[in-house]
C-alpha cells in the first residue's frame, strides 16, 4: 500500500495503551463476542511483522505472524469483512490457522480506522464452526470498532498531554532555576540594573538600584513607580532626552553628576539600551549605571597637577630664563665693544651651559604635563 509507512506510523502510536484503556478494550471484545454470538472477539494492529491483539476474549495469545493474519484483508477496505466459511473463501483456505490448530472457521472484522484515515487492525470475531452475521450484528461491530478507536485516540491524547504537561513543568523548572542563578547575578553587581517600560514605569530593578534609590535619595524604589520620581530636577531633561533616543532602538552612554555640591555628590557612567521582543519592537529601556566618582576624583587631580606643572613650566621658562639671557645680552655687548678679559670664555661657556640645563628642565616639564594629558584621554 502506499500510505503503508504512514500507516505504520500510526500503529507505532497506539501500540503502548494504558491499562485503564485496555480493559475498557476488553469489556468491547467480550460485547462484540455477546452480539455475534462467537467464542472469540479480538482488538488487533498490524505492525511491520506482526499482528498485535491487544484485547481478547476466548484465546490467551498476545500476538501472530502478521502473514498469518485475516486482518490483512480487513485493513484494506471500509466496510466489515464477513466470510462465513473460510475453508470456501481462496484467501484463507490455505492459511495454517485455519487448516492446522485452532481450525478457524468463521471471520468477520471491523476495520479500526483513524480520524486521519489510518486502518491500525481490526475489531474482529471468530467462530470454530462456520457462521452468518445478520445486518444488527454488522452495524453493531462497526459502532464497536468505531469505539475502539476512540478509546486508543483518546488514550493517546491523555498521554500526548501528560508528556507535554511534564515538558511543560520541566521547563517551568529550568526557567525557574535559570532566573533564580540569573537574579543572583543580577542582585551581586555592584551596578545599579533598573528595567523602564515604554511608559517610564519601573519594571524591575536589582538591589544595587534599590540600596542606591535609598541612600541617596531616602526613597523606596518599587515596580511600577515612574522613573522620573527618582531623577533629579536639572537631570530630568537630559534623562527624558536619552531615553526617547533609546526608544528608537539605539544605545546611549552618557556620564553625570548626581547631587552636584553636596556631600553625597557622585558621579555615574550610565547606559540607555533598548529591550525588544520576539518581534523586535522596543518594549522598554534598561538603564545601568556604573559609579565613576573615583576616576573623576582622579581626573580632577590630574587636571590640577597638570594646571601646577603649567605654572612651574611658565617660571622656568621665564622666570628662570631671564637672567640667563640678560647674561648673554651682556657678554654680546661686551664683544661688540671689543672689551676681553682672561675669564671672558669661561664665563660665557658657563653662561650658555646654563642656559641649555635649563632649557632641558623645560622641555622635561612640558613632556610631564603631555604626558598627564594622555592618561587623561586614554
Amino acid at each position: 500500500m502506499n500510505n503503508e509507512p504512514l500507516r505504520l506510523r500510526a500503529v507505532k502510536r497506539f501500540k503502548d495503551l494504558d491499562n485503564d484503556i485496555a480493559v475498557d478494550l476488553n469489556d468491547i471484545v467480550g460485547l462484540a463476542a455477546q452480539i455475534c454470538g462467537t467464542p472469540v472477539a479480538l482488538v488487533t494492529l498490524l505492525d511491520t511483522d506482526m499482528q498485535w491483539f491487544k484485547a481478547a476474549t476466548g484465546i490467551n495469545i498476545s500476538c501472530t505472524p502478521r502473514d498469518l493474519s485475516f486482518c490483512n484483508h480487513t485493513i484494506i477496505q471500509k466496510q466489515v469483512l464477513v466470510v462465513p466459511d473460510l475453508l470456501n473463501d481462496k484467501r484463507f483456505n490455505t492459511n495454517p490457522l485455519v487448516i492446522e490448530d485452532p481450525q478457524a472457521r468463521f471471520y468477520a472484522g471491523a476495520p479500526l480506522i483513524t480520524k486521519d484515515g489510518h486502518a491500525l487492525g481490526s475489531l474482529c470475531v471468530i467462530d470454530f464452526k462456520p457462521h452468518e452475521l445478520n445486518q444488527q450484528q454488522i452495524k453493531s461491530l462497526k459502532t464497536l470498532a468505531r469505539q475502539v478507536v476512540n478509546l486508543m485516540e483518546l488514550n493517546s491524547s491523555l498521554r500526548s498531554l501528560e508528556q507535554q504537561h511534564q515538558q511543560s513543568q520541566s521547563q517551568k523548572a529550568s526557567i525557574s532555576e535559570s532566573e533564580m542563578k540569573l537574579k543572583a547575578i543580577f542582585d551581586s553587581s555592584k551596578d545599579t540594573h533598573i528595567l523602564v517600560g515604554r511608559n517610564l514605569e519601573v519594571m524591575a530593578f536589582n538591589k544595587s538600584a534599590s540600596v542606591f534609590i535609598r541612600s541617596l535619595y531616602n526613597k523606596k524604589l518599587a515596580n511600577g513607580d515612574n522613573i522620573i520620581a527618582y531623577t533629579e530636577p536639572a537631570l530630568v531633561n537630559s534623562f527624558s532626552k536619552y531615553f526617547a533616543i533609546a526608544l528608537t532602538g539605539r544605545s546611549i552612554k552618557r556620564e553625570w553628576e548626581l547631587l552636584s555640591g553636596t556631600p553625597n555628590a557622585c558621579w555615574k557612567e550610565t547606559s540607555f539600551i533598548p529591550v525588544k521582543n520576539n518581534s523586535s519592537e522596543v518594549i522598554g529601556i534598561a538603564i545601568n549605571s556604573t559609579d565613576i566618582t573615583t576616576r573623576k576624583r582622579h581626573e580632577e587631580q590630574i587636571n590640577i597637577q597638570k594646571e601646577a606643572l603649567n605654572r612651574i613650566a611658565i617660571i622656568q621658562s621665564h622666570e628662570l630664563r631671564r637672567p640667563v639671557a640678560s647674561l648673554l645680552g651682556i657678554l654680546d655687548l661686551m664683544r661688540m665693544e671689543n672689551i676681553d678679559f682672561g675669564y671672558f670664555n669661561i664665563i660665557e661657556h658657563t653662561v650658555n651651559e646654563l642656559d641649555e640645563k635649563i632649557r632641558g628642565i623645560v622641555k622635561d616639564s612640558e613632556d610631564t604635563i603631555q604626558g598627564g594629558h594622555l592618561a587623561i584621554v586614554a
